[in-house]
């Protein structure tokens, strides 16, 4: 059974790709598809975005804006946007989440910092202007979570007081993403979208997606990561490191351990919904194992806070739910 459809043979035929090896690769939290294809010596990954055709362009304009910050995104080999192919290079099999260990980490997520540093910088990108992450597109997301997560999922339906609670603390962590200075974000900075290269320096992928957005939006999702935990105290230290590079003067560290803290809720409450629709829309189980370490980061940093109090209860009641 070949793996490819005849539409994308042809396209590679007119690439003067004809005979090659090919093996499906592991896809996003998206309807798109991976390939790689081997020929001798060569090696190339072929996107096959049929179904999701509107990323392909930001995904070439983006790529060409971050290689003008030194930073290391796929060569763009051939693209049809029409058809929703790109034919990109490979970098490799090493994942950055599959090369961490508690004796590397220091090193690696210095490594991927130094990289946030840079990928910040990007304000504008040529031939694709970046969306704003708007304080009324984080309240919609949070609504998402409670549509998604807490009912479909769950079957959870709060009271109505909590109801108004609830919509009180997504309406205030929308607020304080809100106040923080706006830079290139990429949505999805964790160590299942970065790579080693041969030469130990780091690849950056899936960032077609990207925002303009809150400062602290990437580092939240790289230190608390959905798809593997550090202990507090490391996170703590990575903040202070990347709040020093920033250099804000107006902005105390305490003030912006906060602003880390809130954004991360509403990111992995947004995390939270995109497992649990992938499981309920599309029948696609994969990400539901990521639930409990995701649940687990929204209790620990709610509890903190007396504004996420009444989060912190119905989470609390969510999990007591899920041990039933």
């Amino acid at each position: 059974m070949n793996l490819l459809s005849s539409t994308l043979q042809h396209w590679l035929a007119s690439c003067h790709l004809t005979e090659y090896e090919v093996d499906a690769l592991p896809s996003d939290a998206s309807f798109r598809r991976y390939f790689r294809l081997r020929r001798g010596e060569q090696s190339y990954i072929v996107m096959d975005a049929s179904s999701e055709r509107t990323s392909c362009l930001p995904f070439v304009a983006i790529a060409n804006a971050l290689r003008a910050h030194q930073l290391h995104t796929p060569d763009i080999i051939a693209s049809d946007f029409l058809a929703g192919f790109l034919l990109i290079s490979d970098f490799g099999d090493r994942l950055f989440l599959h090369q961490l260990n508690h004796a590397n980490k220091t090193e690696r997520y210095t490594l991927a910092i130094d990289a946030l540093i840079l990928l910040q910088r990007c304000q504008e990108v040529s031939g694709w202007p970046l969306p704003v992450f708007t304080e009324q597109f984080m309240r919609d997301e949070l609504r998402l979570f409670q549509d998604w997560f807490l009912t479909k999922q769950m079957g959870w339906v709060p009271s109505t007081t909590l109801q108004h609670q609830l919509n009180r603390v997504f309406d205030y962590l929308a607020a304080s993403a809100a106040k923080q200075p706006r830079v290139f974000m990429h949505r999805d900075y964790h160590s299942a979208n970065l790579m080693l290269l041969p030469d130990e320096t780091l690849g950056i992928l899936d960032f077609q997606d990207a925002f303009m957005g809150p400062i602290t939006y990437d580092l939240v999702s790289l230190l608390r990561d959905c798809y593997i935990d550090w202990p507090d105290q490391f996170v703590d230290e990575n903040v202070k490191t990347f709040w020093q590079r920033l250099e804000l003067p107006s902005v105390s560290l305490e003030e912006f351990r906060v602003w880390f803290d809130f954004m991360g809720m509403q990111r992995h409450m947004k995390a939270l919904l995109t497992f649990s629709r992938k499981y309920q829309r599309d029948d696609n189980p994969q990400y539901l194992q990521y639930i409990p370490r995701t649940l687990q980061y929204l209790l620990s940093v709610s509890q903190r806070y007396s504004e996420c109090l009444p989060l912190h209860r119905c989470l609390t009641e969510v999990k007591a739910q899920c041990a039933e």
